[in-house]
């Protein structure tokens, strides 16, 4: 369930939104005046949500460029190519 608090907190509740992010992991809303204005979360929490945004986006790169060619690898040539790369330092 979505947190949605005052901006005003963030400067009168400083601690307890800090140990809100820290402890669910999960953002803070913050209104002004009724509208959502920002959100706050732990580095943790937003490190993740980045990681996560580059593994889609490097998904659905990878689901691009199948659709605009036929070539397909087999198992073995992709991972013996990974060993290969792994083995002189490239990755």
């Amino acid at each position: 369930m979505k947190k949605i608090r005052p901006v005003s907190d963030l400067r009168n509740n400083f601690s307890d939104i800090s140990k809100i992010v820290h402890e669910t992991q999960e953002p803070v809303f913050l209104t002004k005046n009724g509208y959502g204005d920002m959100v706050v979360m732990s580095i943790e929490a937003y490190e993740r949500r980045q990681f996560e945004s580059e593994i889609y986006y490097n998904l659905k790169e990878a689901e691009l460029e199948a659709k605009s060619t036929s070539k397909r690898y087999a198992h073995k040539e992709v991972f013996s190519g990974l060993r290969s790369r792994l083995k002189n330092g490239e990755i």
